[in-house]
């Protein structure tokens, strides 16, 4: 992989968990929380895999996260919600939050460790 691919996607995850970090406390949905599962397991193949092939699904993961990332940032709480529910939404969102930064995380080791 060139450096300059490498620099690229480097940039793209520090934008994106800029971007990420300022998203509002809003809840994340089923669905979103499997996709985040299924982004982790992508990960973990692209850890066991070499080469090109750890290329290709790391890319696929990056992307699995800016869609990810994109839909919470729409996400907002809906109208009229108890504030015990609104509580559970947010703490939702929170451990969603949480698992994409480390999965981000996890992704910049890896691309810094392809750069050595």
């Amino acid at each position: 992989m060139k450096n300059q691919s490498i620099h690229k996607m480097i940039a793209t995850i520090v934008v994106c968990s800029i971007g990420f970090l300022s998203v509002p406390a809003f809840a994340a949905p089923d669905s979103l929380t499997q996709f985040a599962i299924q982004s982790q397991q992508k990960l973990r193949q692209a850890k066991a895999a070499k080469g090109v092939e750890r290329q290709k699904l790391m890319e696929e993961h990056m992307n699995m996260m800016k869609e990810i990332m994109g839909k919470m940032q729409d996400m907002k709480p809906k109208a009229g919600m108890s504030m015990q529910d609104h509580e559970d939404w947010i703490n939702e969102h929170q451990k969603l939050m949480e698992d994409v930064m480390g999965q981000l995380t996890e992704e910049h080791r890896l691309l810094m460790e392809t750069c050595k």
